[in-house]
């Protein structure tokens, strides 16, 4: 890969997701491979890119987030 980053597929985009560790419910808008790597150690991180309630995104690790349409603490 020579791109620092690229958009990765995920069933949930576009659709309301909640945080695991809390009850807001988001949409996410991307999901992306990003290169976080030093001169030393080659290292990748795949951010989630969400849109709150007020209209802001922010960004948290793609594993904290599941359906809002299942029962918390259900994952797909």
């Amino acid at each position: 890969m020579t791109d620092r980053y690229e958009y990765v597929p995920h069933p949930l985009l576009r659709q309301r997701v909640r945080g695991v560790a809390g009850s807001i419910e988001s949409e996410l808008m991307a999901v992306i491979n990003e290169e976080v790597s030093t001169l030393l150690h080659p290292c990748w991180v795949e951010p989630a890119y969400i849109r709150g309630p007020s209209g802001r995104e922010f960004s948290t690790a793609v594993d904290n987030i599941e359906s809002a349409e299942l029962p918390p603490g259900q994952r797909m």
